[in-house]
């Protein structure tokens, strides 16, 4: 967000309450809503689900996930 007046005139809305954005805060229109965006990044709330089957990159090439750093003694 640019934080410029909307092609209506009017300062882009809080992501939050959709209250006019302050520039004091911007995006946001409070410290408040600020900080509720915070908890909500914190919390998870905004994570990108993974999709079906999507398997994770391991540390190094070729690792089986079973057996530790040093395979099997």
């Amino acid at each position: 967000m640019t934080g410029r007046p909307t092609s209506s005139g009017r300062p882009p809305a809080c992501p939050v309450c959709g209250e006019p954005a302050l520039p004091a805060h911007r995006p946001f229109c409070s410290v408040r809503c600020g900080e509720v965006d915070l908890q909500r990044w914190l919390a998870g709330a905004y994570a990108i689900p993974a999709e079906e089957g999507e398997e994770q990159p391991s540390d190094e090439p070729g690792d089986d996930p079973g057996q530790g750093r040093h395979g099997s003694l």
